[in-house]
C-alpha cells in the first residue's frame, strides 16, 4: 500500500455534477473542499501534515466559479504531479449542451458564467475555458444519461479497488475537418478514405447515427479492415499508458462535414472499445 497522499482535483462543466462527486468522497472518507482558489491547496496540505487528523484523501472541487484565481489550476496541478509524497488525479465531469440547459432551466440557477439564462453560448465559452484541463484529465466522467446511481457506480468503478487497466478511458468524437479539429485531441484518424455515402441520393440528407448510412460505412473491406487494426492498435497501447500514468486516451474521427462516415465509424468504435471493457463516452462535435 502507498504512503503517498491522495488528492482529487474535480472539475468539469457547470451542472455536470461536480457536487454529486464531491459528496461520494466525502462518503468514502476524503476530506472534501469546495471552491478553494488553486493557490492555496498547497498550504492546505502542508497544514494536513501537522494535523492530528491524519488526513490521506483529500478531494478539490474547483472550476470557473473561482474566477480569477481559476486560471491557477494549470500549474498547481503541475506542481501537485511533480511531488513524490503525493498521488495526484485529475476528475472531469461533463454532460452535452442540452442537458445542461435543461438542468439549469429546472433548477432555476444561473451559470457562474452567465447573469441570466444559461444559453448553449455560455456552455461553449465554459468548454473552451476547460479545454486544456479535459485534455489532462486522468478520468473523464459524461452525465449526460447518467442517474445520481450510476454515477455512484461509476466512480465506484474508477475509485474503489479496482485494477488501473479497467479504469482505463476512451474518449471518442467525431468531427468535420471544415470546422476545425479538435483541439483537446490525441489520436486524430482521417475517415475521408472511405466512400462518401453524402454522394448516394438516398443517403445524403441522413447522418452517420441512421442505419442505413452505418451499414454503407461499414460494407467496404477497408474500412471493415481498419476497425479491426484500430482495435488492435488501442489494445497494445492502452496498458502502456496506464503504466506511464495516463488514464484516458482522445480520439477524433474526422470526415468533410461530420455528418457521414466519422459518425458511423465513431459509433463502431465506441461500441467496440466497450466490449474490450473500456471506459468509453461518446460525441458528435459537428453533428
Amino acid at each position: 500500500m502507498t504512503d503517498k497522499m491522495k488528492v482529487i482535483i474535480v472539475t468539469g462543466l457547470s451542472g455536470a455534477g461536480k457536487t454529486n462527486a464531491a459528496d461520494w468522497f466525502e462518503d468514502q472518507g476524503y476530506y472534501c473542499v469546495d471552491n478553494m482558489p488553486p493557490a492555496l491547496i498547497d498550504n492546505f496540505l502542508e497544514l494536513t501534515a501537522y494535523s492530528n487528523r491524519q488526513i490521506r484523501q483529500s478531494a478539490f472541487v474547483i472550476d470557473v466559479r473561482g474566477g480569477e484565481f481559476f486560471g491557477d489550476l494549470n500549474r498547481c496541478l503541475t506542481e501537485l504531479r511533480a511531488r513524490e509524497d503525493i498521488e495526484c488525479r485529475l476528475l472531469f465531469i461533463e454532460a452535452s449542451d442540452e442537458t445542461l440547459i435543461k438542468r439549469y432551466n429546472e433548477t432555476r440557477r444561473n451559470h457562474p458564467l452567465s447573469d441570466g439564462s444559461t444559453t448553449r453560448e455560455v456552455i461553449e465559452a465554459e468548454r473552451e475555458k476547460l479545454a486544456e484541463l479535459r485534455r489532462q484529465a486522468d478520468y473523464i466522467i459524461d452525465t449526460t444519461n447518467m442517474k445520481v446511481a450510476g454515477f455512484k457506480l461509476e466512480m465506484e468503478k474508477l475509485f474503489v479497488g479496482l485494477e488501473p487497466e479497467s479504469a482505463f478511458a476512451v474518449n471518442v468524437t467525431s468531427f468535420g475537418y471544415k470546422h476545425g479539429i479538435p483541439m483537446e485531441t490525441d489520436l486524430v484518424l482521417d475517415m475521408r478514405f472511405i466512400p462518401n455515402p453524402y454522394y448516394v441520393p438516398s443517403l445524403k440528407k441522413l447522418t452517420g447515427n441512421n442505419k442505413k448510412v452505418s451499414q454503407y460505412v461499414l460494407r467496404h473491406e477497408i474500412a471493415q479492415n481498419f476497425v479491426v487494426q484500430l482495435r488492435s492498435m488501442i489494445n497494445t497501447i492502452a496498458p502502456c499508458y496506464v503504466k506511464e500514468g495516463k488514464y484516458h486516451l482522445n480520439i477524433a474521427f474526422g470526415c468533410t462535414g461530420g455528418q457521414h462516415r466519422s459518425v458511423a465509424m465513431a459509433n463502431k468504435m465506441a461500441e467496440v472499445f466497450r466490449e474490450d471493457g473500456y471506459r468509453v463516452t461518446l460525441e458528435h462535435r459537428d453533428l
